[in-house]
Parts: C-alpha cells; sequence; structure tokens
C-alpha cells in the first residue's frame, strides 16, 4: 500500500485555507452590522472544525516523504477536492438559511467546481455574508482547477492532457518543486485579470458589492449571481459588454496568458486551441445573431449582444444568463446545448470536454479519410506543431467515449428519480460540463435545482465532481488494479 501521509499533510495544509478563508465572511456580518448572530457563528464554528482538523493533520505528517507517485496523485486530487466540499458546505447548513444536508453539500460542490448550479432561490434578500461565501468558493475553485490542470494532470495522462506537458522530466520530485512556481505564475495573473474585471465592472455602473462579487464568478467561469435575474437585474448594456468581454478571456489557457504578459506577445495568437476556441465563440455568435435578428426582427445591435453574451457564457460554462433561450425555438436550444458540451481551452477555469479534443478528432478523422484513398500512406497526427503520439490519441479517444458514457448513466439515473427527458438529459450535460443551467422548465435559464428530488441533487453532485476532476481521475479508484501493491 502506498505511504498516505503526504496526502494527509496537503488535504491538512488546504484545511487550514479555508478556516482562514472563512474568515473573510465572517468578518464582513460584523463590518455589516449583522453583529454576531447565527451566520457569524455558523462561520466561525466552520473556520474552527477546519483548523482543528486540518492541524493536527499537518503536525503528524510533516515528515513525509513527498516524491509523490502517480497513485498518490490520483487519490490526492480526489479526496482534496471531496475534503473541501463538504467543510465549505457546512456554512450552509448552519447558517439562517437553514439548508438541508444534500442541499448545502450541492451548492457547495457547485461552486468550488465552478459549476454555477444552484438550489437557492431568493437570492436578493439573502444574507450577503451567504453570498460573499459563494462568491469565494468559485474564486478558489477557479485557481484550483488551473493549477491542477497544469500542475497534476498532465503527469497523470488523463484524456490527453499530457499534450499540455512541460518539458521536464516526469520525476515526481521536480513535478512538487515546480508546483509552487505554477502556483504564483498562475495566481498572478488569476488576481490580476480578477481585479481587472471587477474594476470595469464598477466603472460599467455596478455598485462596489456587485463588482466585486461578479468579478470572482466571472473570472472563475462559475457563474453564481446576486440575483436570481442572474445578470438580467442589471440594465445598463455595459455591464453586459464587460461580462462577455471576461468570460471570453478566462476561458484562455492563463499559462498562455502569463506568457503573453511577460513579452511573448504571440503565445495566444500562435497557439492552435486558442485560434480554434476564438473561431468557434464568433461562429456561434454569428449564427445566433443571425437567427434572432431573421426570425424575431430584433435589432442587429441588441441580437448581437445578447448573442455574444448567451453564446461566450454557455461556451465557458459561466453559467450566466439574460434571457430564457428556451423561448428562441428548437434549432437555437440544440445549438445551446451543442455547446455545452465544448468547453473553452484546457489550462482555463472553463469545463466541458475543451476545444483541443475537438481539434485532435477532427485530425484524426482527416487522417482517416486519407488513409481510405492511400492505404500505404503515412499520416502523422500534427498538433499545434508538433506530432501527437498515438498515447495522446488514445487518451483523447478514450477521455471522450467515457465522457459521453458518464453524460448516458446519469441522465438514465436522474430520470429514474422521476424527472423527465429534457431535465434528465440537460441535468447529466450541464453537471458533467460544469455549465449550470439546463433546459426546460425546471432547471432552464430562468430555473433552478431547488425542486429536485434529493436523490436528483446527489447525482448531480457526483456528475459536477466528476466532471470537474476530468472523470478518469476519479474512476480509476473504482478498480482493483489501483489498489494492489
Amino acid at each position: 500500500m502506498f505511504d498516505l501521509r503526504p496526502i494527509i499533510f496537503i488535504i491538512g495544509i488546504l484545511l487550514l485555507f479555508v478556516a482562514a478563508l472563512l474568515l473573510a465572511p465572517a468578518c464582513y456580518t460584523l463590518v455589516a452590522g449583522s453583529g454576531t448572530g447565527q451566520n457569524f457563528t455558523a462561520f466561525l464554528a466552520t473556520s474552527a472544525a477546519a483548523l482543528f482538523t486540518g492541524l493536527p493533520m499537518v503536525l503528524l505528517t510533516r515528515g513525509a516523504n513527498f516524491r509523490l507517485v502517480p497513485r498518490q496523485l490520483y487519490l490526492l486530487t480526489v479526496l482534496s477536492w471531496i475534503t473541501v466540499g463538504v467543510f465549505c458546505a457546512f456554512p450552509f447548513a448552519l447558517s439562517d438559511v437553514h439548508m438541508t444536508a444534500v442541499d448545502a453539500l450541492f451548492e457547495s460542490i457547485s461552486g468550488i467546481t465552478t459549476t454555477g448550479a444552484t438550489v437557492l432561490t431568493g437570492l436578493d434578500t439573502l444574507p450577503t455574508s451567504i453570498l460573499l461565501w459563494r462568491a469565494q468558493l468559485q474564486w478558489l475553485g477557479g485557481i484550483g482547477i488551473i493549477v491542477m490542470v497544469i500542475a497534476i494532470l498532465p503527469h497523470l495522462r488523463v484524456g490527453g492532457m499530457r499534450l499540455f506537458r512541460s518539458e521536464s522530466a516526469d520525476k515526481s520530485e521536480e513535478l512538487t518543486a515546480r508546483s509552487s512556481e505554477i502556483a504564483k505564475s498562475i495566481g498572478a495573473i488569476y488576481v490580476m485579470l480578477s481585479l481587472a474585471c471587477g474594476l470595469c465592472y464598477w466603472i460599467a455602473g455596478m455598485d462596489l458589492f456587485n463588482a466585486i462579487y461578479h468579478a470572482m464568478t466571472t473570472v472563475s467561469t462559475g457563474g453564481f449571481s446576486t440575483s436570481d435575474l442572474s445578470m438580467r437585474q442589471f440594465a445598463d448594456p455595459d455591464v453586459i459588454w464587460v461580462s462577455s468581454i471576461f468570460m471570453f478571456l478566462s476561458g484562455l489557457p492563463f499559462v498562455l496568458m502569463f506568457q503573453a504578459y511577460r513579452g511573448r506577445k504571440r503565445a495566444l495568437i500562435d497557439d492552435a486551441q486558442v485560434r480554434g476556441y476564438a473561431y468557434f465563440v464568433v461562429a456561434a455568435i454569428a449564427a445566433i445573431a443571425t437567427w434572432l435578428t431573421i426570425s424575431y426582427e430584433m435589432p442587429p445591435v441588441d441580437a448581437l449582444r445578447i448573442a455574444e453574451f448567451s453564446s461566450i457564457s454557455i461556451i465557458t460554462t459561466t453559467g450566466y444568463v439574460t434571457i430564457d433561450y428556451n423561448l428562441w425555438g428548437g434549432l437555437a436550444v440544440a445549438g445551446f446545448f451543442f455547446m455545452t458540451f465544448v468547453g473553452a481551452c484546457a489550462g482555463s477555469t472553463a469545463g466541458g470536454v475543451k476545444i483541443f479534443r475537438f481539434q485532435i478528432a477532427i485530425l484524426m478523422l482527416r487522417n482517416q479519410l486519407k488513409a481510405m484513398l492511400h492505404p500505404r500512406g503515412v499520416f502523422p497526427t500534427v498538433y499545434n506543431g508538433r506530432h501527437i503520439s498515438d498515447e495522446i490519441v488514445t487518451s483523447v479517444v478514450a477521455f471522450t467515449f467515457v465522457f459521453a458514457g458518464t453524460v448516458a448513466l446519469l441522465a438514465v439515473a436522474l430520470s429514474l428519480t422521476g424527472l423527465d427527458l429534457t431535465t434528465s438529459l440537460s441535468g447529466a450535460a450541464t453537471a458533467v460540463a460544469n455549465v449550470g443551467p439546463g433546459l426546460g422548465d425546471i432547471i432552464g435559464p430562468t430555473g433552478n435545482y431547488g425542486p429536485l428530488p434529493d436523490a436528483s441533487k446527489w447525482i448531480l453532485t457526483a456528475g459536477m465532481l466528476m466532471g470537474r476532476l476530468e472523470i478518469l481521475t476519479v474512476l480509476i479508484l473504482f478498480t482493483s488494479a489501483f489498489w494492489r501493491d
């Protein structure tokens, strides 16, 4: 059996960080004049629980060997997200919102996975400290996702992510040594983008709290808002344009953004994945805007603004809404359902399948057609100027198959809980793709997940977690080979 001490140590560190993070909404309740009421007690009690759980874990395992092997990294990745999600759910259950255990966990996991699905209603009257905690969860989850995708998954051969592995060796000690450097670089650009987004929101007309709140949930592509109306609560079109711009930027690879900031000006332009992402966004906006202009005689400027915001929100898996696109007809709904799966770039905070996997699939199809015409020809798969190994191609195919299979199984499981086909299928898709709003009257753009049965919420919670951890990282823990020495 592999050594669990480094896993326990790192999870303990994460719990200490959560304990510190919980002090922000606790202090906010005092500053806002709410006093030391139930919400203050909820945050303080949860902070104390995280502190007194994490501190012994750190102290008792600080001498562990941190040369982690892949099996330790798999287990660490899954357990850390589950543990943090459970502890972050306590404030929802203990506060005066009085959420049930399943609702609290659903909201917490939705937050840290930046899915943006919610079971809460009456957000406009919700205590601001709870709203702040929701935004913090998504902002924390966003940076955690980026570091995981860049520093861990490429070294675990998950779903073709090895394509983005750095040129350094696979030695775990080198991976561990580089993790802090990666975290600092990504953290810097993440904070800068968040500050810029908040400032632009404020200039566009948001008050300070909403500007800070929506900056955190925009850059993390999470989609939590301060109102049941989501972004419809803001009448100024400038807010929508700002949101669209920063959602798009947050769907870019953060490593390339940092490289561009450091002077490599063509880092983003020369990347095949970024170009594919931009082309797809432009095509989606053009199609939706044209549809709205022709079918509903909407003014071109309004059609462009609404199409841009809605398309980018779904493609980047943010999940903000300004209008019920269920009313746009079957063609538009089908288009948004497809966009649910695509996602943005690997190395961003977005969910979904990711653009690069579709690009590699297209290259595979092209080579297969060439091979049918020229049976003796050799057609290597070249992506971003590099030859793609059969290992990466196989990994991409396996991930795509498992992704589709997971959505199908979850949809069947949801239908067994009594949900209709539209709700079951779109709910499964949006959970695994970490989008948030689904289709239909219940979980559509103007609804939420509160009315669903508890069994459905448990299924969707598992789906959100699996989707954020790239599915295979979770499934491997259920194989007997993983646990054999």
